[in-house]
């Protein structure tokens, strides 16, 4: 990397899956990389394709001290952008508590909406990651928040069958028979349905695994 920019490498070229160098390198958790790109002028809140950004990357992939890194050299905790909407939406995906409650102190919107999965606690309900769903309750997410595909969190584990997550939910006050969100089910619905991630996409009406469409 070193020679590269020696060499006179475009440091904020953008283009690729991970959109620019920095990106990629947090995707990786290449803690000492991302350290080197911010020191040689890479623009920590430049938005690319895949991730977004950098801090989503790196908090989509689990990784807390690069996600400490970028907050630290000025990363906008908010910043919204990219399939996953935000950084507190990716950790939360990935179930990686840790980084969800230091993004969370650092100021993170709890109930920021953006993004394929609307807000933070439906991408974590979605994935069945109970602690994650917990701490978000804990910190004031609200329950029954509509957006994104599942359009709300109790749809999103219902569609997965996570049952766990959905008897927390619901204890939390989670309206059971919520409309919303493009998959056109109530809750109630879909835990009905057969509990795997096999469904029938409204898009091109073959049966897949959401989010992906054959269209």
């Amino acid at each position: 990397m070193q020679l590269l920019l020696e060499k006179g490498a475009e440091i904020n070229t953008q283009g690729g899956f991970y959109g620019n160098a920095l990106q990629a390198a947090s995707s990786g958790g290449h803690q000492t990389v991302v350290q080197l790109l911010l020191e040689t002028g890479a623009e920590i809140n430049a938005q690319g394709e895949g991730y977004g950004n950098a801090l989503q990357a790196a908090s989509s992939e689990g990784h807390q001290t690069v996600v400490q890194l970028l907050l630290e050299k000025g990363a906008e905790v908010n910043a919204q952008e990219g399939f996953h909407g935000n950084a507190l939406q990716a950790a939360s995906l990935g179930g990686h508590q840790t980084v969800v409650q230091l993004l969370l102190e650092k100021g993170a919107e709890i109930n920021a909406q953006g993004g394929f999965y609307g807000n933070a606690l439906q991408a974590a309900s979605l994935r069945g990651h109970q602690t994650v769903v917990q701490l978000l309750l804990e910190k004031g997410a609200e329950i029954n928040a509509q957006g994104g595909f599942y359009g709300n969190a109790i749809q999103a584990a219902s569609s997965e069958g996570h049952q766990t997550v959905v008897q927390l939910l619901l204890e939390r006050g989670a309206e059971v028979n919520a409309q919303g969100g493009d998959m056109y089910w109530a809750a109630s619905e879909s835990a009905s349905a057969e509990t795997s991630v096999h469904s029938r996409c409204l898009v091109c009406g073959n049966i897949g695994i959401f989010p992906y469409c054959s269209s």
